[in-house]
This record gives C-alpha cells, sequence and structure tokens, in this order.
C-alpha cells in the first residue's frame, strides 16, 4: 500500500474544493491516506472588510473545482453579524470522528459540507455534537472524547506543522506521495472536476 501524506484544514477553501478527489483517493485500495490538520485559523471573528475576498475566493474556488457554496454559508459571510471561524474546534470534531469509527474522509466530508453549504457555527460545541448525532454518533462518548481531545489535537497540528517544514509544505492542500522511501508532491489542481483523469493518474503511481 502506497502512503499519500495529506496536508489540510477544515476551514480551507480550496481543501473543501479538492474533497471530490480525496474522495476518489480514499476509494482506492492501494492507497492510505495520512491526514496531517494543519490549524489554519485559531477560533476568531473574520473582519468585514475581508468577508468580500472570501466571497470573490470562493466563487473561483466553484468555478475551478465545482465545488458547491450553498447559500446558507454565503449569506452567512455576507451578513452585518458575527462569522467566526475555527479551525481548532472543527479539527478535534474530526480526530474525534475518527476516534469514534467514521471514515477520516467521510468525517472531513461533513465537517466541510456542514460550513461551506449549510452555513453551520463550528465553531460552538453544541454544533458540532448536533453535527456527530446526525451521524449516527453516542453523544454521551462524543462529549466525553470532545472534552478531552484539545492536547491531541495540538500535538496533531505541531507534528503537521513539524512535517510541512521537513517536506516544504507551503500551503494547503498539498498531496504527498510516499513510496519505496521517495516523497513526490502529487499535483491534483489539473484533475479537478475530473475524478476518472484524476483515478487514471494516481493508478500510474503506484
Amino acid at each position: 500500500m502506497v502512503k499519500v501524506h495529506y496536508f489540510f484544514d477544515p476551514m480551507c477553501g480550496w481543501c473543501y474544493g479538492a474533497s471530490s478527489l480525496i474522495e476518489v483517493l480514499a476509494n482506492m485500495s492501494e492507497f492510505e491516506i495520512i491526514y496531517h490538520p494543519g490549524g489554519m485559523i485559531p477560533k476568531r471573528a473574520i473582519d468585514p472588510s475581508f468577508r468580500q475576498h472570501i466571497l470573490q475566493a470562493d466563487e473561483q474556488i466553484a468555478s475551478m473545482t465545482k465545488a458547491h457554496f450553498g447559500d446558507a454559508y454565503k449569506a452567512r459571510v455576507a451578513s452585518k453579524g458575527e462569522f467566526v471561524v475555527d479551525s481548532y474546534t472543527t479539527t478535534r470534531a474530526f480526530l474525534v470522528g475518527q476516534e469514534m469509527g467514521v471514515a477520516a474522509h467521510k468525517m472531513l466530508e461533513i465537517i466541510q459540507k456542514s460550513h461551506y453549504q449549510e452555513g453551520q457555527h463550528l465553531d460552538q460545541l453544541d454544533t458540532v455534537e448536533k453535527l456527530a448525532v446526525s451521524m449516527g454518533l453516542d453523544a454521551i462518548t462524543w462529549n466525553e472524547k470532545i472534552a478531552g481531545s484539545e492536547a491531541k489535537m495540538m500535538d496533531q497540528i505541531q507534528e503537521s506543522h513539524q512535517l510541512m517544514s521537513q517536506m516544504k509544505v507551503s500551503g494547503y492542500p498539498t498531496l504527498i506521495i510516499e513510496k519505496d522511501g521517495v516523497l513526490k508532491t502529487v499535483s491534483h489542481s489539473p484533475y479537478y472536476g475530473k475524478p476518472n483523469k484524476w483515478k487514471a493518474y494516481l493508478t500510474s503511481l503506484i
């Protein structure tokens, strides 16, 4: 099995755009994806002056990747209300979901859709809990694990940053294949919206 290191952030728009490619990769038994969350945005309210930039970037992402940005999300970004983005709570949810048996790419997908399509407030633990319950996870177990998840999350992010330095990774999303001890960056952007060509390209790397 060939390893693929995936450097990402749940709140990264381009990572959301790449989610269909990650799904193809995750469903190929020849590969093992190792997820490296980057902690891109510690919990903070986004300044209204920056929100138009976000919406413009999202339009570019949607055009290139065919990813869908929902009306609820766009309305929330454009509103006069507070718009909080939090990579840390969503990363904790990503890790706990896996611990409770949800496949990594599926956990990431549901987080991304909840944010980028439904405009949910994923900086709030009660919202994340509802998300977990909607996936069939036990609320009591979820809350117990979330309560103790912060230290592990910080360790994961620190480890990701160290690997990013070693592998000369400068941004998200980045895919690096590890085969026979050799590391090679996977060029994924030419395959946005082209899942069959993407799968054929991945097959050529085996």
